[in-house]
């Protein structure tokens, strides 16, 4: 019997029982990790409060062996809240769908439960703080995070050499197959052609220029997000539930 202590950000809830959760979390050391909270839909719990989605905790868990990922479900015995990122997201539809949605891309991208993936946690700990502080449009919080997930997941798209020879740019087609913007010579069928705005917009989003970013125009954000998901889509194979419910 081992305990384990971490921080994470709660994904997602399950009932499970009368009382209790299944609690799915992205933690720090020890990637995504799903544990029952006992007791935690008792009106009076003030435990249970603390572990609801959006929420950074800081979690102790019991296991019955060595490895906190075994054969039966660790339990979640403490909780201690970091950041109640969900005060700032939940009152607000748009917040609160794209907080949706980021919550179930790092659940996607963290597959294998007991992997590290700091990275991703570290990403999304700061998309949620954002978010929750409105510094920005949500939809472009969502934007961002999607292509900063690709990127560290290993599919960062190409927004200004040729992604398939190199070509410098700007190049005038994007392909999602070829892993975003081609030349000419390289094009494929079922390539686009954007408009330069909303490349231009998606390459300040996964480097972080927000100045650029929020000057652009409706019309282009909303260009921008139609590839963003297309290309989320295609290397994740199926797409995301929460997606449909974004305001863009």
């Amino acid at each position: 019997m081992s305990l384990f202590r971490d921080d994470g950000v709660v994904l997602r809830t399950q009932k499970l029982g009368e009382a209790d959760r299944i609690i799915t979390i992205l933690t720090r050391g020890h990637g995504r990790v799903r544990a029952v909270a006992r007791g935690v839909r008792r009106t009076k719990s003030k435990f249970g409060a603390r572990l609801e989605p959006f929420s950074h905790v800081d979690v102790q868990f019991f296991a019955r062996g060595s490895e906190l990922i075994g054969r039966g479900l660790p339990l979640c015995t403490q909780s201690e809240t970091i950041a109640p990122y969900g005060g700032g997201i939940v009152t607000d539809y748009a917040r609160y769908t794209a907080g949706t949605a980021m919550l179930e891309t790092a659940e996607r991208f963290t597959d294998h439960e007991g992997e590290p993936a700091v990275q991703q946690y570290l990403l999304l700990v700061g998309g949620l703080r954002t978010l929750a502080r409105g510094e920005h449009e949500p939809h472009l919080i969502l934007d961002a995070f999607l292509l900063r997930s690709l990127a560290v997941n290993g599919y960062a798209p190409s927004f200004e050499d040729c992604a398939k020879c190199g070509m410098p740019g700007p190049n005038r087609f994007f392909s999602v197959a070829a892993g975003g913007v081609i030349c000419g010579d390289c094009r494929v069928p079922g390539s686009v052609v954007p408009s330069a705005e909303a490349v231009t917009l998606l390459s300040a989003l996964l480097s972080g220029d927000w100045e650029t970013a929020d000057a652009c125009e409706a019309r282009h954000v909303r260009e921008g997000s139609g590839l963003v998901s297309a290309y989320l889509h295609w290397h994740l194979e199926r797409g995301l539930r929460s997606l449909r419910y974004v305001e863009k």
